[in-house]
């Protein structure tokens, strides 16, 4: 089964080429009806792509296809939208004051332009996307400690946040492209080669090696229960860590 970054590679190709085309049919007046049928299907998949892919140009993109003018529009203003509905600008004699084909394809190149952008910086894009989630997962999973903890449920609460410390200790190793010789690392296998690494200095080491203790405490059996205030310092230390260890 393809990957996800291979599936998003294939849909931007796909949509880089049939762009290719609809542009391409825009200068050759036979075929221009071939972008007047084509381009609302594709709009309508690129502007998908454009808004969770690259939202910070979503605007810039919807800007080429429609927006709000006033008057008559001149070259510069002149839309896909007014394209489309075969809107043509002319003097006092009936001469069309510019070209709307080369006007057109202006705009409809700056849009496949945004999306071909998208091809070049998918692996970073990916990479934000899946932080996000990741952060999202982790707060959820945080929520759930705090919860379980203010219910007396002390070691419940520290297993949790603990499995979130260790995922993301997890994901940093790997950002870094660390590797361990154990099979199945603990929080304390990670924090150490991380510290070796000279990711972590030695302040956060040891407050990471004091949460893994807390963690341990509420994994296994031992002479004492952990206690609410540990339980809220390991809860919090991993918050923390989440949002600020990188």
């Amino acid at each position: 089964m393809p990957s996800l970054a291979e599936r998003i590679a294939s849909e931007l190709n796909a949509l880089v080429t049939e762009g290719s085309g609809l542009l391409k049919s825009i200068a050759a007046k036979e075929t221009r009806h071939v972008f007047v049928s084509g381009y609302q299907g594709w709009y309508t998949r690129a502007l998908a792509v454009v808004r969770q892919l690259l939202p910070e140009r979503l605007d810039d993109f919807q800007r080429q296809y429609s927006a709000n003018r006033k008057g008559v529009p001149d070259f510069a203003s002149y839309l896909i939208e007014d394209y489309l509905h075969g809107v043509a600008v002319t003097d006092g004699l009936s001469r069309r004051v510019f070209d709307t084909d080369q006007a057109a394809i202006v705009k409809f190149h700056t849009q496949l332009q945004i999306v071909a952008s998208a091809k070049t910086r998918l692996s970073d894009i990916l990479a934000n996307i899946r932080g996000v989630l990741q952060a999202d997962l982790f707060d959820s999973d945080l929520d759930a400690a705090r919860h379980l903890a203010k219910n007396g449920h002390l070691r419940a609460a520290g297993a949790v946040a603990g499995v979130v410390l260790e995922g993301h200790l997890k994901e940093l190793v790997d950002k870094h492209q660390l590797k361990l010789a154990k099979k199945k690392p603990t929080i304390a296998d990670y924090n150490d080669a991380l510290k070796d690494a000279g990711v972590f200095d030695i302040p956060t080491w040891r407050g990471i090696q004091r949460l893994a203790d807390i963690r341990n405490l509420c994994d296994h059996k031992s002479d004492r229960e952990p206690t609410a205030d540990e339980v809220a310092e390991l809860i919090g230390g991993t918050d923390k860590a989440t949002k600020t260890l990188a």
